[in-house]
C-alpha cells in the first residue's frame, strides 16, 4: 500500500486504492485526479480548504468532514464526530478525536478529528492536528500518519510518544515543510522512534 500513498505536503495525502482518496487537500497543484472520497480533519484553512476540495471534487465525490466544517463545503458532505463509524462500499472509517493536551490551538471541545481508514486490506491512521492522546492507545493500524512539527501539533519527541501508543507497522511523518516545521523534524522522529519510518518526498499534484 505504501507505493499507493502520495504526500502532497503539510497534512495532505492522496491514496490510490480501490477508491481514490484525499486527506486534508491543501495548496494542490498540477494534474489532479478527481477524488472518490475526501477527508477533512477540522475547520482550519490549511485542512478545510474549499478551493482545494473543488479542484478534485466530482458530482459523486463523497466528502467526510469534521462537524466544525459545517457551512464551508458543498456537495455530498458527511459530517462526523469522534466515535462515529462510516462505511462507503469497501472503505470503512473510524473517526478518532484529535486535539492538543499542552497547546491551545486545538482544544478537544473544538471537535477536530483523525481517521482510521481500512481500504484494500490495509488500515491507515491519519492523526489530524493532534498531540499524543489517550484515544490513540490500542489502535490497530498498519500505517500511521503523525504530525511532528510542534507549535500547533505534536513535536517529533511527542510523536514518538504517540507512535508508542499505537505501535503501527510503519509511520509516515507529516505536518512540516509548509506552514511550520521542516524535514529536520521528520528526521528527528525517525532517529528517535524504534519502528519503521518512511519520510516521503513531497509531490504537489
Amino acid at each position: 500500500m505504501l507505493e499507493n500513498i502520495t504526500w502532497l505536503g503539510h497534512d495532505a495525502f492522496k491514496i490510490a486504492a480501490s477508491k481514490l482518496i484525499y486527506l486534508d487537500p491543501f495548496e494542490l497543484a498540477g494534474e489532479l485526479e478527481p477524488a472518490d472520497v475526501i477527508f477533512i480533519t477540522h475547520e482550519h484553512h490549511d485542512h478545510c480548504s474549499p478551493e482545494d476540495v473543488a479542484k478534485i471534487q466530482r458530482e459523486d465525490t463523497v466528502v467526510v468532514a469534521a462537524e466544525n466544517c459545517r457551512g464551508m463545503l458543498e456537495g455530498d458532505v458527511r459530517y462526523v464526530k469522534a466515535g462515529d463509524t462510516v462505511a462507503l462500499d469497501d472503505l470503512t472509517i473510524e473517526v478518532i478525536s484529535a486535539y492538543n493536551v499542552n497547546k491551545q490551538f486545538h482544544p478537544k471541545e473544538a471537535g477536530g478529528v483523525g481517521y482510521v481508514l481500512t481500504v484494500d486490506g490495509t488500515t491507515i491512521y491519519h492523526a489530524g492536528d493532534s498531540d499524543p492522546i489517550p484515544e490513540m492507545e490500542g489502535l490497530e493500524v498498519d500505517i500511521a500518519m503523525l504530525p511532528v512539527s510542534g507549535v500547533y501539533v505534536a513535536t517529533a519527541d511527542e510523536a514518538v510518544e504517540a507512535a508508542n501508543k499505537i505501535r503501527p507497522k510503519l509511520v509516515i511523518p507529516m505536518h512540516y515543510g509548509s506552514i511550520v516545521g521542516s524535514r529536520a523534524d521528520a528526521e528527528r522522529f525517525k532517529e528517535l522512534w524504534s519502528g519503521e519510518v518512511v519520510i516521503l518526498e513531497t509531490e504537489r499534484s
